[in-house]
């Protein structure tokens, strides 16, 4: 009786992926910090290079992996850092006029990493709905806006905008693009002190801007987490709206409350 040959299995692309995540984590590419080649694995898992980079896709979604063109697949190593929500903009860092750097720039120092800030674009414009109904200004209103991009070793780790009504902001520093630094915070320092912080937090997946911003894998699915502090003065009304958008993969946001 002459036996059939075995035929080798066909990968999907779904199979594919979740092998090579299992590999990940395991730790198999560790030394090499890349996947094989592209012929090696098509031939590993008799495929086609079609549903190979399907596989590849995957793990770019799943935040595995980042590609570099003609240079290969490689693994991505991203160390998030610990944001203290419930700390930020409080306490001693903040009033220390001896310090000379801003409050998130003083956490990040703390877990022992290097931080930087691009220098803020200064805009005056018709606010968005959402700010507008966040700093409770009529439809169509303007305001201004200073947006920032926060890296952490070099790379960008948040974006952070800053949204004030006209009255408060207009013939002060917040107009000058720089920073504007100032022990107690800049918004007390002009008259304008925040007195009480409404946090709004929401997730959702990166926008092609914020992608580009945050110069995210545009092939990969990049979730997100908005936090929003709306922060009013002495007679109720807010003085500004602080927008930030933190990748997942780069921020563990952490509240801690006293009982």
């Amino acid at each position: 009786m002459t036996s059939r040959p075995r035929v080798q299995k066909r990968w999907s692309a779904q199979q594919i992926a979740e092998d090579l995540r299992r590999k990940i984590e395991k730790g198999v590419f560790n030394e090499s910090g890349q996947l094989p080649p592209t012929r090696e694995l098509v031939e590993e898992y008799n495929t086609s290079g079609e549903t190979l980079r399907q596989a590849v896709l995957k793990l770019k979604s799943w935040g595995l992996v980042t590609s570099q063109q003609g240079k290969g697949v490689f693994l991505r190593a991203i160390d998030p850092i610990e944001w203290h929500v419930h700390d930020f903009e409080r306490g001693e860092r903040r009033d220390d006029p001896s310090r000379g750097v801003d409050d998130w720039k003083a956490s990040i120092e703390e877990l022992g990493r290097v931080p930087s800030q691009d220098t803020p674009k200064v805009t005056v414009e018709e606010a968005p709905e959402e700010i507008a109904e966040w700093l409770e200004l009529e439809p169509g209103s303007f305001a201004v806006a200073r947006r920032r991009l926060r890296r952490v070793d070099g790379v960008p780790f948040q974006l952070a905008d800053s949204w004030f009504p006209m009255e408060v902001a207009m013939n002060s520093p917040l107009m000058e693009p720089r920073d504007v630094t100032m022990a107690g915070g800049i918004l007390a320092n002009i008259g304008h002190p925040q007195v009480r912080r409404r946090h709004i937090l929401r997730s959702w997946l990166a926008t092609e801007e914020e992608t580009n911003r945050l110069d995210l894998d545009p092939d990969a699915t990049n979730p997100v987490t908005r936090h929003v502090i709306v922060g009013y003065g002495a007679d109720g009304k807010p003085v500004r709206c602080m927008v930030t958008i933190a990748p997942g993969d780069r921020n563990v946001l952490i509240y801690d409350f006293k009982e």
